[in-house]
């Protein structure tokens, strides 16, 4: 009998980790009974009743288990994390907020059984959320998937299903600021893409604000495309050249018209606020890569656990 792992990451989800943790397992029960199961939800660090109501799922199902961090770390460690914890023969990566649809599990499972694929990914063709926020996001995904070196995935969130062999290769990455949607598109091999329409989030608000999503976006940007550094470079050619046919001109205007020619104080203050905020725009972008870099040398473990629950180790 085939093992399923379902991770599902979560943050201050009370409202939903029951329902969750039912949904999931009413699916083995009655669609998947041929599977086995196991259901991991990794919290971090909630300051609701979130890990409250976990220690119970878990005590009244021994396939529920639990990994409570001692703090939180970040939207892309935990259910990296997570993953590498799986024991099944392939792993469904699921949100607490029912936005990735557990009745796709199913259709995931079924392409993975084909045997063609060691990913299954769900792709998002249409969004009940903010439309603003989903057109943005067709925006980054557009911009991203030309700007990098790797093709990125559209509309990918990371919800997807991963076989083991996969996993296995995510083991050996060493890599304390993980990028999951990059790495799959550079390194998944043979991928399925399955369209679902996203949901709205069942119960509660969301964890993602503007400064969240601009570090998934940095995230992306940094780790996968090299242009941001190569605007700097080609903007500083470009206002060089710009500066100086500027200066000739300036030369060539005041020698032919001396006393009429005032060039003033005003072409110099804008020309200064101009290479000001070129510059300021240029050392933020490389900032950006240094914080990436930064995060990687300094090795630190992707999370650090203060508790598990239902895991053979620690019975």
């Amino acid at each position: 009998m085939k093992k399923i792992s379902v991770v599902i990451p979560t943050y201050n989800e009370e409202e939903n980790v029951k329902p969750m943790a039912e949904a999931v397992t009413n699916l083995f029960d009655v669609q998947l009974a041929d599977y086995d199961y196991e259901v991991i939800f990794i919290d971090n660090c909630s300051k609701d009743k979130t890990r409250e109501l976990l220690g119970e799922i878990c005590k009244e199902n021994k396939k529920v288990k639990a990994i409570f961090n001692a703090k939180n770390f970040g939207q892309f460690n935990s259910p990296y994390y997570g993953l590498l914890q799986a024991t099944g023969d392939c792993a469904v990566l699921l949100a607490a907020d029912f936005q990735d649809p557990v009745e796709m599990i199913p259709v995931f499972v079924s392409e993975w059984e084909k045997g063609n694929y060691n990913i299954v990914c769900g792709i998002k063709t249409s969004s009940k959320e903010n439309k603003l926020v989903y057109l943005l996001r067709s925006i980054y995904y557009k911009m991203i998937k030309k700007m990098s070196d790797v093709e990125q995935i559209e509309h990918f969130t990371g919800f997807a299903l991963y076989d083991q062999s996969f996993i296995e290769v995510l083991r050996k990455l060493d890599d304390p600021k993980p990028f999951l949607r990059g790495i799959v598109a550079e390194l998944g091999g043979k991928r399925k893409d399955v369209p679902y329409t996203q949901p709205r989030r069942r119960a509660g608000k969301t964890k993602n604000n503007w400064y969240s999503l601009y570090d998934a976006a940095m995230l992306s940007f940094t780790s996968y495309t090299k242009i941001g550094l190569r605007l700097a470079t080609f903007a500083g050619f470009f206002v060089g050249f710009a500066s100086f046919a500027l200066g000739i001109v300036y030369l060539i205007l005041k020698l032919m018209y001396w006393n009429r020619f005032a060039a003033g104080q005003a072409p110099i203050l804008l020309g200064m606020l101009f290479l000001g905020a070129v510059q300021l725009l240029f050392i933020g972008f490389l900032g950006e890569y240094i914080i990436s870099i930064n995060s990687r040398v300094m090795k630190r473990p992707l999370v650090v656990e203060e508790r598990r629950l239902n895991f053979d180790d620690e019975q």
